[in-house]
């Protein structure tokens, strides 16, 4: 029988990410997203790449930590690579996995100030504004 995180490890029910914002109040709307946005209190937003080799194994990474891996992609600007032109400027981030979360938490404070609101929901709201609706995807 498979013990929960919170049996094995002390984790402190006050765990916010980046020290700041907590995820208890973030709620997220769209039914089809809820089992692979991962909101779970963690300490540091870093597994390491242990979800690689599962099928759906990114659905257990917390949704900042894929922010701050999606930050790190680089390559030409000139050219799409999966339907996105790759920032070239951002060479610096590549393989900086620590200088790409400062770069995600001064966003984050960016963002609390000009909304005034948990940054994190504005994380979630944006994400399911992007995610495909069931009528236009294609068979």
């Amino acid at each position: 029988m498979a013990k929960s995180l919170q049996e094995r490890f002390f984790i402190p029910k006050d765990l916010k990410v980046f020290g700041k914002w907590s995820t208890d109040d973030v709620v997220v709307n769209d039914p089809s997203l809820k089992p692979y946005i991962n909101l779970e209190p963690r300490l540091l937003p870093h597994t390491h790449g242990r979800h690689a080799k599962k099928p759906f194994g990114k659905a257990n990474v917390h949704i900042v930590e894929r922010l701050i891996n999606k930050v790190m992609r680089s390559g030409a600007s000139s050219y799409k690579v999966a339907g996105h032109f790759m920032r070239r400027e951002h060479r610096s981030l590549m393989s900086k996995k620590m200088k790409a979360y400062e770069v995600v938490k001064e966003a984050f404070e960016i963002i609390e100030k000009r909304t005034k609101q948990n940054p994190i929901q504005v994380l979630i709201r944006a994400i399911e504004n992007a995610a495909p609706r069931e009528d236009t995807t294609t068979v």
